[in-house]
């Protein structure tokens, strides 16, 4: 089947306006996100952009802009359409009035250049009012009461005892435009109070400081537009200003643009000077732009999708409704293809006015800012690794380098907080991290303030948080050592730059529990001449643990990893250390639970914190040691169906919870089904794809990306060379496909009636290596 004509399918149509922000539209590109909506008669819509940090590492949006026309094509009795064109990327509304005006507005982000288009256009003259909208105009105070999430926009600053601030923006006309700007006071950043709290002061100078001179904003500009006052208003709880332009003459057709610059500028003069040549750089290319921006969303539509039951498409199809919000997803996710750093699992780009969200059934953020997301700027590597695993099978490998990009960029930091505290080699990438590497100061803890979970006292040791779930928690650097190495086998690409990140990691575990073996016993090594991973904790669930599975699994999947690489990427010497070290890696412990054979979540542990992990089955995924071809999958199917520590885990769906991709790696083709539709149904807000809060945010992008990686675990799972389709797939889904595979490997095709239709597999010698299971 043709994607373009599916695509049309999948569309998002709307004929009435939106009650507020709650009811945006996504669109976007480059590393620019919008939020666009209709109320009252008036547009409006969000900026969202990856890499505006402020002085406490809070992503800030950049502004909110609202277009009025007149004659308005939008008031009573007119006729309304807002459609998201998924193939092109843009979206359209169109006004029919009663009095017979007509107007179309296309609104479409550039993908190479940071630049928001609005191209109006009418069948008769109309005026055009275009307000920048700031609720950054006052310092604005986060004070702590001392109970958790007081401070939940600015999570890793809570329990910091001193004032916490969002500093004002600085918004003014220049000439016929509106610019804007906010740049980071440097006596004031997180940074420093973070590196003083972790008594890191002594190498400060050495570590990367990505918030130093940061400054981010951008300016508003239209042919014939010029300066027409400043407003104050509020809207959603929240104080504004908006400074107007407004044309001078009614035209037909309107082009209002938008140019967001962010750089870390020596001066304030420098970032203006920026700005201007990037205006200068874009001048008149609005034509060759959108070629450029079709043509790449035309590129990233054809190289992959998963779309279910296309030929009889369905709203009321559950099924259905699992492709196409797959889509969506995916286009979500492509709005920060070419992000200085990654989408945050927490709304990305795409986070609203937070009034309008119910956070875990209980809260409701209230006089918040928009600004406002649960855990703050806090990277969650837990939760972020879901919002890239998806892309190797889609073939987004482009897509995957900003996340990698983080932890190539951080790497120094991590390493000196692991000297300074050890005085050994390796990354010590903690869960809950600041873009800069460093744990975050609430799961750190600010001592003699209630943070992460307790108080922290004066000779706690120094380099371990007081955050239990969090406090021995590394293996996530393993998860994205694992992902470059299995892009690297997917693409083919260069990967040399990520190289010691990933030998770094895996030095860490071994010096480092070499070095705690020897605190406690005088002997690097137990009897056996095996690491003891200890203490440790198996996901952020089983705490003070004693060789957790997954950091075992991890080990030894990144390790063997690593040794088959080419020999431009190892020297010999390097191989010999680390097969040394994977031959220290304990054996992951097996137990028995009803007379089955089943895999342990570690060797030993004291207490058990969240019940919905199951740290065992990393060895399933991400870490692939048992696997649909190899020997003792079998084991791992015992595991999910007896092992379980608690029933939660078998039925919860939302958020980050992984039964969804298990029970797909594992063959449990109607367990997987069922979690598919749960995880990936209509959000049941009005945009489908909105997912949240769950534990997260709105929308909550890890839901989305687990969601993606167990449907495409359902349909596709490789193990070495060979290539398995169906394992998990409903024989009642009708589904056409593109995946990607290791080894530069595209297979596509479509299912129907019980079996295949028009299988191709590229390069075609690759034909032979696929096996076609469907069976539970």
């Amino acid at each position: 089947m043709d994607i373009n004509s599916i695509l049309e399918s999948y569309n998002i149509i709307w004929h009435s306006q939106s009650r507020n922000s709650s009811e945006s539209m996504p669109v976007g590109g480059g590393d620019i996100g919008l939020n666009v909506w209709v109320e009252d008669n008036e547009l409006f819509f969000y900026i969202g952009k990856s890499d505006t940090f402020d002085e406490n590492n809070q992503i800030l949006k950049p502004g909110r802009v609202r277009v009025k026309l007149e004659p308005n094509p939008f008031c009573k009795g007119s006729i309304f359409k807002q459609q998201l064109k998924l193939r092109q990327s843009y979206l359209e509304i169109i006004g029919q009035s009663p009095s017979g005006l007509s107007v179309t507005i296309k609104i479409w982000v550039e993908v190479f250049h940071p630049v928001i288009h609005l191209e109006i256009e009418g069948d008769k003259e109309i005026q055009l009012e275009s307000q920048f909208e700031c609720w950054r105009n006052l310092e604005r105070e986060f004070p702590y009461d001392g109970k958790r999430g007081s401070r939940w926009a600015c999570f890793n600053l809570e329990g910091y005892p001193g004032r916490v601030v969002t500093y004002p923006d600085r918004v003014e006309f220049k000439e016929d435009r509106v610019i804007w700007w906010h740049r980071n006071r440097d006596h004031d950043l997180v940074f420093d109070k973070e590196v003083e709290q972790q008594g890191l002061t002594g190498v400060k100078e050495e570590m990367w400081n990505p918030l130093k001179n940061l400054t981010f904003g951008g300016l508003m500009m239209g042919k014939g537009l010029k300066p027409a006052g400043i407003e104050s208003g509020c809207y959603a709880q929240t104080n504004f200003r908006g400074w107007k332009l407004k044309s001078q003459s009614a035209r037909r057709n309107h082009h209002l643009k938008l140019i967001l610059h962010t750089a870390r500028a020596e001066t304030l003069e420098d970032w203006q000077q920026e700005l201007e040549e990037l205006v200068r750089k874009t001048e008149g290319t609005k034509k060759s732009a959108r070629k450029q921006h079709q043509q790449w969303w035309q590129r990233f539509w054809e190289r992959s999708y998963i779309c279910i039951n296309p030929s009889h498409p369905g709203e009321d199809d559950p099924a259905w409704q699992v492709g196409r919000n797959y889509q969506l997803f995916r286009y979500m996710l492509a709005c920060n293809a070419y992000g200085e750093y990654p989408t945050r699992f927490n709304g990305g780009n795409f986070t609203y006015d937070p009034c309008y969200t119910l956070y875990r059934d209980s809260y409701r953020p209230e006089n918040e800012p928009p600004d406002y997301r649960a855990w703050g700027n806090s990277y969650t590597a837990q939760n972020q690794r879901h919002l890239y695993w998806p892309l190797l099978k889609s073939g987004d490998f482009e897509m995957m380098l900003p996340e990698f990009d983080f932890y190539r960029r951080a790497l120094k930091n991590a390493e000196l907080r692991t000297r300074v505290y050890w005085n050994h080699e390796g990354c010590s990438f903690t869960e809950q991290i600041e873009n800069f590497g460093l744990p975050i100061g609430a799961c750190y803890g600010w001592e003699g303030s209630y943070s992460g979970g307790r108080n922290r006292s004066a000779d706690f040791e120094q380099g371990v948080q007081v955050s239990g779930a969090c406090r021995y928690e590394f293996v996530h650097q393993l998860d994205f050592s694992y992902m470059i190495l299995q892009y690297y086998r997917y693409s083919d690409r260069e990967i040399a730059c990520y190289l010691p990140f990933i030998k770094s990691s895996v030095k860490f575990f071994d010096k480092h529990y070499q070095f705690r073996h020897r605190q406690r016993t005088g002997e690097r090594l137990d009897e056996k001449g095996n690491l003891v991973i200890y203490p440790s904790v198996g996901c952020e669930s089983f705490h003070d643990a004693k060789n957790p599975t997954d950091v075992l699994a991890g080990l030894k999947a990144v390790i063997k990893g690593l040794l088959e690489l080419p020999d431009e990427y190892l020297s010999s010497s390097e191989r010999e250390e680390f097969s040394e070290i994977l031959d220290r890696v304990p054996p992951i412990k097996i137990s028995e639970k009803k007379g089955r054979r089943i895999i342990a979540p570690a060797e030993s542990w004291n207490h058990k914190g969240n019940p919905r992990e199951m740290p065992q089955l990393y060895s399933v995924f991400p870490f692939g040691l048992f696997a649909l071809g190899k020997s003792d999958y079998q084991l791992a199917r015992n595991t999910w169906r007896y092992g379980n520590q608690n029933e939660i885990q078998k039925t919860c769906y939302r958020s980050w919870y992984h039964g969804n991709i298990f029970t797909a790696r594992l063959g449990f083709t109607e367990e997987a089904a069922e979690f598919a539709v749960k995880k990936l149904a209509n959000s049941g807000r009005r945009f489908p794809s909105f997912w949240g809060p769950g534990d997260d945010w709105v929308p909550d992008h890890n839901w989305g990306g687990t969601g993606m990686v167990g449907l495409q675990e359902m349909l596709m799972q490789t193990e070495g060379k060979e290539i398995f389709l169906l394992p998990a797939w409903p024989k009642t889904w009708e589904v056409s496909f593109k995946l990607h595979a290791p080894y530069n490997t595209i297979v596509e095709g479509e299912f129907s009636d019980g079996e295949f239709k028009d299988l191709k597999v590229r390069p075609e010698g690759r034909r032979e290596d696929v096996v076609i299971i469907n069976k539970e």
